[in-house]
């Protein structure tokens, strides 16, 4: 079988400037921008070799600016920037990476990470084949296939380079004995009762939006790709290990065989798209809701495990960032899952650069929607930019001048001036969270406008399952975090995080009337929760300004 060539469905490769070659496009009219006006949002893709990512460019009226120009609302890179450039961003900016998510996107880092969690959250993780790191973890491997042998047990494993793509190197193994014990590279049990279509195995490519990590917050696309092989599966042996288009589901393996099918039917073809499967489901009596729920499950849990690492990366490159305020940084994500015959999802691999490749008219629909509905999500704004600037001016003033500043106790400071301090620190700190708690009714107020075809999966709607999210969090900081676990357990155990608009207002309220008790102004009593005194509704105009 012909090695094939390095133009695939996933890249990690440098960008390449200019539109993909050969790549299926709409007939309709493209409007050309020459011009950057006044109070534009602007967007540089010099880093992109996607047309799709131009055209949706256009589609959202963003001005595309010089390949060189860093001051961009919208900086598109195929593939991850270093941490530098994430540093040097303002906040009006969005680029389209994380830092920290290669810990689930290499094969040999997602593997040693779900291999922790799954210690300590065995019933949890169950949805990774069993894996093995070579060349560190030979010795356990070579253990585990001698009790199979002593069993009489028969196994087939897939073996994948640590950080490959588009299906180069992989392949299947029956004799363990061959493998080479000093190599890089990961093993896999081989899931060898997959669930079929029409006889051939197949997998998902489910497209996922990250568009915050302080907080975590997550977005599945309710449509994605099924990617078919192109040989009637048979349970591997010996015979039939090498046929990998029978085996492998890789577009970029599959489409150099001459029964790779280009049907643009909605029903055929060996591509098709997710809400057909979901239909079909649907229509063979199977348990669609159950199916949705269990692909959030996997993706919300596998982000878990990435999160204290992203968390970490991030704010080491965003120091002094207040939690809650817009991310400079967002992702889309390819999940790679694939399903048993009892249709139980099964993570393969996590793609950080998915292909935005259109070969044809179903990836074209599918990936220019996914990018679509993703910058609508965003939000991104032209008056961000100016309210930046003015923030900065604002900040360096209250730097130079003191102002807003507390007054810093002395040891001979009195009893008094310590109850006033402690009034002063609490004032600034529930000032602090209204603020946030405001920013997050308006964010997810415009989440619910322009959800599009995505639907948000964390944090759930259920308070039960969200629990049980948060469980999983602490057990991941716990695991990956253990030196930083404590401080960034009590941050997600502050009381106030759980607080609604109105309990925050009503606590300002008493501050208020214990500062007046202090200062021996006449006492009052608090009025009805919905008549705020003068004080607090010009303490509602300084948090509103702020």
């Amino acid at each position: 079988m012909p090695s094939p060539p390095n133009d695939g469905e996933d890249q990690g490769a440098s960008p390449v400037n200019g539109p993909s070659v050969g790549s299926y496009q709409s007939s309709g009219k493209r409007k050309v921008h020459t011009k950057k006006k006044k109070g534009t949002i602007t967007a540089n893709v010099a880093g992109t070799k996607y047309e799709i990512v131009r055209i949706v460019i256009n589609e959202m009226d963003f001005i595309k600016t010089r390949d060189d120009d860093e001051t961009a609302n919208l900086i598109w890179n195929d593939s991850a920037v270093q941490h530098e450039k994430i540093a040097e961003l303002r906040n009006y900016q969005r680029i389209n990476h994380f830092p920290g998510m290669g810990e689930i996107c290499r094969k040999d880092c997602l593997a040693r990470n779900m291999s922790k969690m799954i210690k300590c959250q065995p019933q949890e993780y169950s949805f990774i084949p069993k894996t093995w790191i070579f060349p560190a973890e030979y010795t356990q491997f070579q253990n585990y296939v001698k009790e199979l042998r002593r069993k009489r047990k028969q196994k087939t494993f897939i073996v994948k380079p640590a950080n490959g793509a588009m299906g180069h190197g992989i392949s299947l193994i029956r004799n363990c004995e061959k493998l080479p014990a000093q190599e890089h590279f990961i093993v896999q049990e081989y899931l060898d009762k997959p669930f079929l279509m029409e006889g051939y195995k197949f997998d998902l490519r489910i497209y996922i939006l990250v568009t915050s990590c302080d907080p975590l917050r997550i977005f599945l696309y309710n449509d994605g790709l099924v990617r078919m092989g192109t040989e009637k599966y048979h349970a591997p042996s010996e015979a039939n290990l090498s046929q990998l288009y029978m085996h492998l589901t890789n577009y970029s393996v599959n489409k150099h065989n001459e029964n790779f099918e280009r049907d643009e039917t909605v029903d055929k073809g060996s591509k098709r798209s997710i809400s057909w499967f979901t239909e079909f489901l649907r229509t063979n009596d199977y348990d669609v809701t159950k199916f949705w729920g269990d692909i959030s499950e996997l993706v919300v849990k596998t982000l878990i495990v990435a999160e204290p690492h992203v968390l970490h990366a991030y704010r080491m490159c965003r120091p002094g960032q207040p939690p809650g305020s817009d991310s400079v940084c967002f992702e889309v994500l390819g999940f790679d899952i694939i399903l048993d015959r009892k249709l139980k999802p099964w993570l393969l691999e996590i793609n950080r650069a998915p292909s935005f490749g259109t070969d044809q008219k179903i990836d074209y629909d599918v990936k220019k929607g996914v990018l679509l509905n993703a910058l609508k999500l965003l939000n991104i704004r032209a008056s961000d930019k100016k309210r930046n600037l003015a923030q900065q001016k604002a900040e360096a003033q209250r730097r130079l001048y003191g102002h807003g500043s507390m007054k810093k106790l002395s040891a001979a400071s009195s009893d008094w001036e310590k109850q006033r301090h402690t009034l002063e620190r609490r004032k600034e700190e529930l000032k602090e969270r209204l603020a946030q708690v405001r920013k997050q009714i308006s964010r997810e107020e415009h989440e619910k406008q322009h959800l599009g075809n995505y639907r948000r999966i964390y944090p759930p709607d259920d308070k039960l399952l969200l629990e049980k999210y948060e469980s999983l969090l602490s057990a991941a900081f716990q695991t990956f975090l253990a030196g930083r676990a404590a401080s960034l357990q009590k941050e997600m155990n502050n009381p106030l995080k759980r607080m609604k608009e109105e309990d925050i207002l009503d606590l300002l309220e008493q501050c208020e009337l214990d500062d007046e008790k202090l200062m021996g102004k006449s006492s009052r009593q608090r009025g009805p929760k919905v008549v705020l005194t003068s004080h607090l509704v010009k303490l509602n105009k300084r948090v509103c300004k702020s």
